[in-house]
């Protein structure tokens, strides 16, 4: 397994994603946020099927950060159960993970 990671996030509004994204790269918990408008999401909440616009969150880290990156943002989520799912970077650009380290 690589050291750096992706976590995945979404949040209901562009405001509540860039709080999100600022609060962790200002914590040094990533070292970049990327935020995609207007995701469109089909999911299964409270044995119903929903359908919400969200903003998705891309968060660039180490693999050991995880658990206080997903506390943040359960902190700063408005959502009962936020999506927090951490992928790992099985490979990259040695400088661009460089940086990512030099972030943290």
């Amino acid at each position: 397994m690589g050291e750096h990671a992706v976590v995945i996030s979404t949040a209901s509004s562009a405001d509540e994603a860039s709080r999100i994204a600022s609060a962790l790269v200002e914590r040094r918990l990533a070292a970049c946020v990327n935020v995609l408008p207007a995701v469109r999401s089909t999911y299964r909440w409270k044995d119903a099927v929903e359908h919400a616009d969200e903003w998705m969150l891309l968060v660039k880290t180490r693999r050991e950060r995880f658990d206080d990156v997903a506390a943040a943002i359960r902190a700063l989520h408005s959502y009962e159960l936020p999506e927090i799912v951490m992928l790992d970077i099985a490979a990259g650009d040695p400088s661009y993970l460089s940086w990512i380290d030099a972030c943290l």
